[in-house]
């Protein structure tokens, strides 16, 4: 397979690209990503230069541009990763991301759905997001992928509602996609608004480690190596016929934590000071608990998580540890801007 893989430049995006770059399946590979202030080239400077990887600096906006990319690497199927994903700015302002995340994922489906018209079948894979559930009280079971859809953030309502999108164009046209929703990743390479980034640059430089309300806030979190191969699982089974146009697949770790107790796990790790947490003022709409069963990831990908928290987390402080270029990087552009304006 040719795969085109939009915003292959943040985090997950590039996670999934090495991924692919290391699949024998898969022929080529296209990143097309508009480097926005998270997509960063250094994320992939190891890889530049692979003989499969091929980067497209554009916007998923930009039928003109996906159509040509589409035609010119006779692409058999994309993986959308295109998206705005922080809560925080989602808060501040909607509009990027009803551009990007709705708007965007109608231009991808348009093409696709134009291309089944002219006979050719690209697949589509959407990745997701565990908020477009909702939140969960303290006993209620893990989110499956019957549930229902209940939105409670200017983020995950775009998520939602590009998901559902991806839904009418199976129904409507006949195209083949599927969608994919995770818990929390983790990992290198991921762009410090989050939360373990943030926590481990600032305990590593004797900053204040910021945590919203009173800290007990609970996520399954699951390193990004294990969702990237989810992802390519979930395409192979598409393609493969394993599984139907419009399925959607969940992954989680069974890994639940409490924020305050990743603050005080990275303290540990680091040397830092529990003198340096600083409760600040809980997050507009902050919903209490997510959490995934994958229960059907395990039944039709035969996948599960193999990165244990313990050793993940060490390995990601580690990463940040020994990445002080990278992290010096975004200092200089967009983070400066944003973490620093509302983080200290």
């Amino acid at each position: 397979m040719n795969i085109l893989i939009t915003g292959g430049s943040g985090f997950i995006g590039s996670h999934v690209i090495r991924e692919a770059l290391n699949d024998k399946q898969i022929n080529e590979v296209v990143n097309l990503d508009a480097l926005t202030y998270s997509g960063n080239q250094q994320n992939l400077e190891d890889i530049a230069n692979h003989e499969k990887y091929n980067f497209i600096n554009g916007s998923i906006n930009d039928k003109i541009l996906l159509f040509r990319i589409i035609n010119e690497y006779k692409i058999d199927a994309i993986i959308n990763l295109a998206a705005e994903s922080h809560v925080d700015r989602s808060i501040n302002s909607v509009e990027p991301f009803v551009k990007t995340n709705i708007d965007g994922t109608r231009v991808i489906l348009e093409c696709i759905r134009d291309k089944f018209i002219e006979g050719s079948n690209i697949l589509f894979i959407q990745v997701s997001t565990d908020e477009v559930y909702g939140s969960l009280k303290f006993d209620d079971l893990p989110f499956t992928e019957e549930n229902s859809l209940k939105p409670r953030n200017p983020y995950a309502a775009t998520k939602a509602a590009s998901d559902m999108m991806v839904e009418a164009f199976v129904n409507t046209y006949g195209i083949n996609a599927a969608i994919t929703r995770c818990s929390n990743n983790y990992g290198s390479h991921q762009f410090p608004e989050k939360l373990i980034p943030l926590i481990i640059i600032n305990s590593i430089e004797g900053k204040k480690l910021p945590i919203y309300g009173n800290g007990l806030q609970i996520r399954d979190w699951i390193h990004v190596k294990d969702h990237s191969r989810g992802i390519l699982e979930t395409l192979k089974a598409l393609h493969n016929k394993n599984i139907k146009s419009g399925e959607v697949i969940n992954f989680g770790a069974s890994n639940e934590i409490k924020n305050i107790d990743i603050v005080r796990k990275i303290i540990s790790i680091t040397g830092a000071d529990e003198s340096q947490i600083e409760y600040v003022k809980d997050r507009p709409g902050h919903d209490i608990r997510y959490a995934m069963g994958y229960e059907k990831a395990k039944r039709v990908l035969n996948w599960e998580p193999r990165i244990e928290w313990e050793e993940g987390l060490e390995s990601t402080v580690e990463w940040y540890m020994n990445n002080t270029g990278w992290i010096n990087n975004i200092k200089d552009g967009s983070y400066k801007n944003w973490i620093f304006e509302h983080y200290g």
